[in-house]
Order: structure tokens, then sequence, then C-alpha cells
């Protein structure tokens, strides 16, 4: 039986950890072969590159900081001269720390949305042509439920995330009808090894927090559904609600 992804090439930023490690590796379980892009984690980047293969896709790991035109432009150049397409753009790459707003100053300020807003605005840029030659492409932006609540210890963050879904639905329409392009919006994801957020676990309805796995099955829908654009996937155990 065929996979849903076979054939296609995927780009996820940020893949060596967390939640783009889950990405890619969920994308190449689907039969896409991955591009496992970093900023600076190489070693989990190739250990993430090594998994892939495992299964039986072609996967390279390439770096670059993509919140910078230069090196979004190199990367998606080495994209097209390996596999010669590109037909999903998950845009994972991010950063989250908390500080207070009184004290948050200008730097911390253009990092965050340099890392978490701009960069997707830069990759989306260059993913675009690309897709609209081949006829088709999807392009998925990870936001956060901080982009939909509001959270004083993270308005810098909470203002990046917002922006994203914002930047998701005005891509939706311009980039439409060969591009579908949508957000998944994870709540309080944890991995192995980190202490249970018992607050979030307590408020929400499903009583417990994300992981990996959660987040990286609503991108796979994303990836193959034809009729849904313009979206924000919330993922997050019901904390919206709440």
């Amino acid at each position: 039986m065929a996979k849903p992804l076979e054939g296609q090439v995927a780009l996820v930023t940020g893949a060596a950890k967390r939640i783009g490690r889950s990405v890619a590796l969920r994308m190449a379980a689907d039969g896409a072969d991955v591009v496992v892009n970093y900023a600076t984690s190489k070693n989990e980047a190739e250990a993430v590159v090594r998994k892939i293969a495992a299964l039986g896709r072609r996967a390279v790991a390439m770096q670059g900081d993509v919140s910078h035109r230069g090196e979004v432009e190199s990367l998606f150049a080495a994209i097209l001269e390996q596999f010669g397409r590109l037909d999903i753009l998950v845009n994972n790459a991010g950063t989250f720390f908390p500080v207070e707003f009184a004290e948050l100053t200008e730097e911390q300020w253009d990092r965050i949305m340099d890392t978490n807003l701009k960069s997707q605005f830069l990759c989306a840029q260059a993913a675009a042509p690309i897709m609209k030659r081949q006829g088709r492409g999807r392009i998925i932006n990870l936001s956060s439920l901080g982009g939909i609540l509001a959270w004083p210890k993270f308005t810098h963050y909470c203002v990046s995330k917002a922006g994203v879904i914002m930047l998701t639905r005005c891509l939706a329409r311009a980039l439409a009808p060969e591009i579908l392009v949508n957000s998944v919006a994870p709540g309080t994801i944890q991995f192995p090894g980190e202490l249970p957020d018992e607050d979030y676990i307590w408020r929400v309805p499903l009583h417990r927090v994300g992981d990996g796995d959660d987040v990286a099955n609503a991108v796979a829908y994303l990836t193959t559904a034809d009729f849904v654009t313009g979206q924000v996937l919330v993922v997050d155990g019901g904390r919206a609600l709440v």
C-alpha cells in the first residue's frame, strides 16, 4: 500500500529536536523524503537523519539560520539541487523564554520576532515559487496556544505567534489555489525527562500535556487535507476552552 506522502519532499525547519524532530520522523514514516534543517544542533540533526534512513527514506541535514534571508536562499537552493522539488514546508523553528514586560529588551523582542515570525515569512516566500511551478504545495506554520491566549510573562512570544496565525491566513489567500497554508497551535508539549506541568494537567479537560506525536499527527493531517486552508488547528487538550 502506497504511503500518503510517497514521492514528496518535506522541509522541516528546526528539526533536530523536540517537536521538529517528531514532525520530521512522521513525514518520513508517511513516505516523504525529508530535509532536516538545524541552526546549531548538528549532532542531533544527523541522528534524526539516521533514524529516517532506517525507515527507508532519503534524508539530509542542512544547516541554516532561517531568520536570515541569505541563509534561507542558500538552504532552498541546496534543496533544489539535491531533491529537485519541494512539496511540504513545515515552519517549526522557534524559541521561547519568559521575561517580565517591564524588563523586556529590544534585543529580546527582535530575537523572538526574527526566530518565530520572520523566519516563517522568509521560508514561505522562498518555497512559494517552487510549489507554484509544481502546481501544488503545503505550508504548515507552527504557531502556539500563546498566539491565542495572553501570557503576560511571554508578551514577546505571544505577539510573535499571533503574527504567525495572521501570516498563515494571509498566505492562504495569497498563495491559493495551488498552495494550502495552515497552522498548528500546540499547547504545553513535553518530552521524556521533563518535569510534568501539573498546573496545565489540572486545568485541561483531557488532564494531560501533549507530546511530540500529538503535534506531528496534526501536521500529518494538514499535509494531506485537500479542502482546508487558512486554518489554525489547536492541539492543546482543550486548554483554550478554560
